[in-house]
């Protein structure tokens, strides 16, 4: 997310010197740290690699799916281009056991087909698009967007960023604290906007996250920052206010100078504040928190 990165925002680098400065300065004031990371894999359903064009393209040709080229990034993929055939996902991917569970996304019956040999699970991913899809669509949230590869798990964009990552390591260096980090993104069937649960769940590590929410709920005061305030910021903090104390919710402070948005979707993120602030979450900047 930061400049130079495959989905920068260029304002990243100035927003994490702040959130380091907060915690370099306050690091007495500061009783716990829970650090949230986007945590994707190559071929996961956001992504360009797990989708193929319908017709062939003399233009592109590759050694999985001859002929047949990958979306662009920030291609929107919606369920009647499933239908009519303009995307599918490749024929070769390969889905890990345990990676859906009919027991939390519903009966796969309608979803599976004959034996192949790449997928023991027998899922039939365009079906299953097709059904993904339109959840999405009917949530009235979002349609499948394909972002450029980022935070790929292993790769430097996965990593937190350097300044950050020293203040945190002074902050449990001094105080005695742990950093707790919370995952999200790796399941390649569904995607994970907010880090508490998945846009559509598919087994029960993306289902909603109870357990990290009632810890949270404990807080004298809960600080929120980082990237994007367009998307990952927003539905962790929406999904928190939703499950959080009606009476309490100022006791979560969004920190309007250490996150930004996603170039192109500012206006989401302004109204994300907005909506924040309707509903009497704080909004300050990270001068004004300990003053």
């Amino acid at each position: 997310f930061h400049p130079g990165g495959s989905l920068a925002i260029p304002t990243a680098n100035e927003d994490s010197h702040r959130v380091a400065t907060l915690i370099k300065t306050h690091q007495s004031k500061i009783k716990r740290v829970v650090a949230t990371m986007d945590s994707h894999l190559k071929l996961h359903i956001a992504n360009p690699g797990f989708w193929v064009s319908g017709e062939e393209d003399e233009n592109h040709t590759n050694d999985c799916n001859k002929k047949r080229r990958h979306p662009d990034p920030f291609t929107v993929i919606t369920s009647q281009d499933i239908a009519n055939g303009k995307w599918k996902p490749r024929d070769n991917l390969y889905i890990p056991p345990g990676t859906i569970d009919s027991n939390i996304f519903g009966s796969l019956e309608s979803l599976t087909k004959d034996h192949h040999p790449s997928n023991p699970r027998y899922l039939d991913l365009t079906k299953y698009a097709m059904e993904y899809t339109k959840r999405l669509e009917d949530s009235g949230k979002f349609q499948l967007v394909v972002w450029p590869e980022h935070c790929l798990v292993g790769s430097v964009g996965f990593s937190m960023v350097d300044e950050v990552m020293e203040a945190l390591q002074e902050w449990s260096e001094t105080t005695g604290g742990s950093i707790e980090w919370v995952l999200k993104g790796q399941n390649l069937l569904t995607e994970s906007y907010s880090a508490l649960e998945a846009e559509v769940p598919v087994n029960q590590a993306t289902s909603l996250n109870k357990s990290v929410i009632a810890s949270l709920t404990t807080s004298d005061r809960l600080l929120i920052c980082g990237q994007a305030m367009s998307h990952c910021v927003h539905y962790t903090t929406a999904n928190l206010v939703h499950h959080w104390p009606k009476d309490k919710l100022s006791n979560i402070t969004l920190l309007t100078d250490c996150a930004s948005s996603v170039p192109g979707f500012e206006a989401a993120g302004d109204k994300f504040q907005d909506d924040m602030a309707k509903a009497g979450v704080l909004l300050k900047k990270s001068t004004e928190v300990f003053s």
